[in-house]
């Protein structure tokens, strides 16, 4: 694919165009007075008892006002969606605000409680926002996923539609990996309806950004094989150019550093007309140049960059190539139109009274009635209902999401298993026994579908690409894994980069709330890379995107792997994470159970999301001694549901195991020699610690989560010292002791693991039974 560098100029013929641009450039003045007087009401009028700054960004906001008022004033339709940059959040309010999206007592609430939220919400703010951002580089890939996800749930289900995916964001946020490892994904360059606005103000949080990135940030998206368009210049300088000496100021501007251009901008029109011609041989004829100006016209002028213009904003939205990617360079001064504009530590600052009332009398407002809305009958006025109209989405029904069963009544598995074998096993069970269930299942993978278990899955329902694809090993005898793709595939295959695996995972997992169209995603990851995904998949979680991480394989069971391969925080990492219950099964039959339970509360309101962590260890299957009477197995079976269950049981207990995942044999065996040392030792398995610790807030009024397992795994009448042991960090396990208020003491991992045998690895970190034995007789004595 050839990709396409070009710039974009303006077409301002016509009255009827000039006319429409008049019109669209009222309603930015009123778009940036608005953001910025949200942000001032905020920090200078709100009552503040503490002092304490609350901030809200009028520099970054001003920069974007001409990008968005452009995009929704004259571009967006109804299908169309927008992830907004997290500091320019006033401005989408603004926006809101003219569309009457959004009421005017919110206007008075930016970042006070229960108001306007710092950063765009899709789950907290009061008015339409398509996207959650605030965490660098994640709000403005979720376009991209989300623009895989509508194209999901359109070919399976229907009722999803066409339209843009757009991302704005800042040109500092560009060095986020996050979004290089987006672009490359080899699924993205399908997506043409993807469209990325680059606010290119060259600004950062700190500082001016020395050095010129441009050429090499469009080289790098052109490489990706987007179309690339660049908005440098408006009108003003592109007639300018045309005039003798023009060449030599575009080839002035062009050369000179960002620094250099920034403080320009705070020059006086004197101060300009000597530091503009520059030194060089070409600085008589500039200086000729502009000697021809007005000193109003002098000034516009070198302000009149590409992402300012409106004309040249709408005539590059048009020339978007809804083929493939495109990304939009527009050029941009942070702070444009206020008094802070263009200064290097403008990011934070906050205008005066007196900045403010005379931006208010350089713009027609009325600083004392800064909600007026535009007059009934106005051109500006008409251009906000007819937009309001124009974007109005139609209402989606949400569909409920398909029952899933809690048991699928299989017989307890016998010999040799692992709760890993067990995740793949189930996914084929449900599309022979729940079959309806089985269709909204969708699951994704970095690479590593054959390795954790999903082979049978994907050789049943094929792998998922926008169009069918030849498969040409179909026929090669040898090829165990058939991968066929096409449109009713139901698993996303994406290149080795986990951040990108949530992102999808987030988007797939909110589809029930964008077109009512519920779908049950579950990504696999190994399990030591799951920190890596954390931060993205936490914030698809708070955009409320409900989904299915498995970590697989986990933990210093992984001994041959080494150090780099052994997960240690990730079990305590799930009891932490809002929005999601964690799991930790230790036989095939509770992982079976735990993921029914976990798909079951997958897209709907009041839903959540889950973790698995599962295991390739090879246990003893018949350990899980499941009940056979079918009451019975439902009674354990709730038990494994709501976080623990008792295996051993003894008259007059001494001490009490709390083991959890791959551990639970070497505490069954710890148990018995202490049995047989005269010193009776209970043993209860922990499949949730997340569901026991929410039960234990709840017992203590702070939530409303059911307590019932705390009084039949741990029952007052059966305290006693405790041990508790994992795969993993030791607190994780650690509040158990508060149940019942006994002592315990903790086995897990606290050190980077070590290559070798089970046993040797597992005794080095004092997790082994003879570990467990030694600990649980301190106890007792």
């Amino acid at each position: 694919m050839v990709a396409e560098m070009r710039s974009v100029d303006v077409d301002s013929s016509g009255p009827a165009r000039a006319e429409e641009l008049v019109v669209l450039e009222a309603v930015e003045q009123r778009v940036l007075w608005l953001s910025a007087a949200i942000i001032d009401h905020a920090n200078r009028v709100r009552p503040n008892p503490t002092g304490l700054k609350v901030g809200g960004h009028q520099a970054s906001s001003a920069s974007m006002t001409s990008i968005m008022t452009a995009l929704w004033f004259h571009s967006l339709t109804a299908g169309d969606r927008v992830s907004v940059k997290p500091h320019a959040s006033p401005v989408l309010h603004a926006i809101n605000y003219l569309l009457d999206e959004l009421d005017e007592s919110y206007l008075t609430t930016l970042r006070a409680f229960g108001g306007l939220q710092s950063y765009p919400s899709r789950s907290k703010d009061p008015d339409p926002v398509d996207y959650s951002t605030g965490s660098v580089g994640i709000g403005a890939t979720a376009p991209l996923w989300g623009a895989l996800a509508r194209r999901y749930v359109e070919g399976h289900f229907g009722g999803a539609g066409t339209g843009r995916q757009y991302s704005l964001l800042g040109d500092a946020e560009l060095d986020e990996g996050a979004i290089w490892e987006a672009i490359q994904d080899p699924t993205v360059p399908g997506l043409g309806e993807a469209v990325w606005i680059v606010d290119l103000n060259r600004q950062s949080l700190d500082r001016v950004i020395p050095g010129i990135a441009a050429d090499k940030l469009r080289g790098m998206f052109a490489a990706a094989g987007w179309q690339v368009l660049t908005l440098k210049y408006g009108h003003l300088l592109q007639e300018l150019f045309t005039r003798p000496g023009g060449e030599a100021l575009r080839a002035r501007i062009d050369t000179m550093g960002n620094p250099e251009y920034q403080r320009l901008l705070r020059c006086s029109a004197d101060q300009l007309r000597k530091r503009l011609p520059g030194n060089g041989s070409t600085a008589e004829s500039i200086a000729e140049l502009i000697a021809s100006l007005d000193d109003a016209s002098l000034l516009a002028a070198l302000r009149n960059l590409g992402g300012h213009d409106i004309g040249a904003l709408i005539d590059a939205y048009d020339a978007v190539d809804d083929t493939r990617p495109t990304v939009i360079f527009a050029y941009t001064i942070k702070g444009y139109g206020i008094p802070t504009e263009g200064h290097p530590q403008n990011h934070s600052s906050l205008l005066t009274a007196d900045q403010m009332s005379a931006l208010a009398d350089r713009l027609g407002v009325d600083l004392g009635h800064p909600w007026t809305r535009f007059a009934e009958g106005s051109a500006e006025a008409t251009l906000c209902t007819e937009a309001a109209q124009r974007l109005r989405r139609p209402g989606y029904e949400l569909q409920q999401a398909p029952a899933v069963p809690t048991d699928l009544g299989r017989t307890a598995p016998t010999g040799m298993g692992n709760t890993q074998q067990a995740l793949g096993r189930v996914l084929l069970d449900l599309t022979r026994r729940a079959p309806e269930a089985a269709n909204r299942i969708v699951t994704v993978s970095p690479d590593v579908s054959s390795s954790t278990n999903l082979g049978g899955w994907l050789n049943k329902v094929g792998v998922w690409s926008p169009t069918e694809r030849p498969n040409w090993f179909a026929d090669d005898a040898e090829t165990i894994l058939h991968w066929r793709e096409q449109p009713t595939g139901q698993h996303v295959e994406l290149g080795i980069a986990e951040t990108n695996l949530v992102g999808v995972l987030g988007e797939l997992g909110a589809t029930w709330s964008r077109w009512g169209q519920p779908l049950l995603p579950i990504g696999v990851v190994y399990d030591p890379f799951v920190n890596r995904a954390l931060e993205p998949w936490s914030f698809g979680i708070y955009a409320g995107g409900q989904s299915i991480l498995v970590g697989t394989p986990s933990g210093v069971t992984l001994a041959p792997e080494g150090g780099a391969h052994q997960s240690i925080t990730t079990p305590s990492l799930g009891i932490e994470q809002p929005g999601c219950v964690t799991y930790e099964p230790a036989f095939a039959i509770d992982t079976e159970w735990c993921l029914l339970t976990a798909l079951g509360n997958l897209g709907k309101t009041g839903g959540s999301s889950a973790y698995l962590r599962l295991s390739t260890r090879p246990v003893d299957q018949t350990l899980a001694a499941v009940p056979t009477d079918p009451a019975a197995r439902e009674r354990h079976r709730r038990h494994v549901t709501a976080g623990a269950y008792r295996m051993r049981q003894h008259e007059k207990p001494m001490v009490t195991i709390a083991a959890m995942g791959a551990l639970v044999p070497e505490a069954l065996a710890a148990a018995d020699r202490l049995t047989a040392l005269g010193q009776a030792a209970d043993v209860v398995c922990v499949t949730s610690p997340d569901l026991l610790f929410r039960a234990l807030q709840a017992r203590r009024g702070l939530s409303d989560d059911p307590t019932w397992v705390l009084d039949q795994v741990f029952p007052l009448d059966r305290a006693t010292p405790l041990v508790t042991v994992l795969d993993g960090h030791p607190h994780t396990l650690a509040f158990l002791s508060t149940i019942q208020n006994v002592p315990v003491s903790t086995l897990g991992v606290t050190q980077f693991g070590q290559s070798g045998a089970i046993e040797d690895v597992y005794r080095y970190h004092g997790i082994d039974t003879d570990s467990i034995v030694s600990t649980a007789l301190d106890l007792i004595d």
